[in-house]
């Protein structure tokens, strides 16, 4: 995997296979932007962005929602899914069939087919939040891939190893970009480092990650 992806690089759409398990799918979710955009805010509508507190008591800089039959949460009692939204006892709002469909083409485009999520955390953005080193496995099933859809400014994104101390690679993900990671890559740590200053003429100065899971 190479260290950071240029411009040009980005310029030549379609599948790039990084590593075993790592597939890039380069404005794959370029058309339904707009379309995504509506909904996310419906969501938001619902179950509003919340920043939640890590079992070690911190602040997340980024704001959190989800949709879905689960949806994901942190406190001081861990990371764990929960089937109603914590902040309303309701359940969380239907995961869009336009969600469900980019999800399920991007995998089967990635080599995994017959993916369904139950699951989708949306993750806000603002110019200085981060993500740090993390592996995503509070879910039941690992043979099913993670999908993440990157809407608004760029990022970087932190790809690492199966050990915290292994080895991370840097990857500049676009508007548009879809990354799917799953089989021997499922449980590599992976963050993002902190965003950029700048504004999208449609998303405004923020970024929004879809992260689709097989969660139950």
């Amino acid at each position: 995997m190479s260290d950071l992806f240029s411009d040009a690089n980005h310029a030549q759409p379609g599948v790039e296979i990084l590593d075993s398990g790592v597939v890039l799918l380069h404005g794959f979710a370029l058309q339904q932007s707009e379309a995504l955009k509506r909904e996310i805010n419906k969501i938001d509508q619902q179950s509003p962005y919340r920043q939640l507190t890590t079992p070690g008591g911190l602040k997340m800089s980024v704001t959190t929602t989800s949709c879905g039959d689960l949806g994901w949460h942190s406190d001081e009692y861990g990371y764990r899914y929960v089937r109603r939204d914590p902040i309303s006892d309701l359940p969380w709002p239907k995961m869009p069939d336009s969600f469900l469909q980019l999800a399920s083409c991007a995998a089967a485009k990635a080599g995994f087919d017959h993916y369904k999520p139950d699951a989708c955390l949306i993750n806000r953005y603002m110019p200085g939040n981060k993500m740090s080193l993390h592996q995503d496995k509070n879910e039941l099933d690992f043979s099913a891939p993670i999908v993440s859809v990157s809407l608004g400014l760029p990022a970087v994104f932190m790809f690492g190893g199966l050990r915290r101390s292994d080895p991370v690679s840097k990857l500049l993900l676009h508007h548009g970009d879809v990354l799917v990671w799953g089989g021997p890559a499922r449980l590599r740590f992976h963050g993002v480092m902190s965003l950029g200053q700048g504004h999208d003429p449609a998303w405004g100065s923020q970024r929004i990650n879809l992260t689709f899971r097989k969660a139950g």
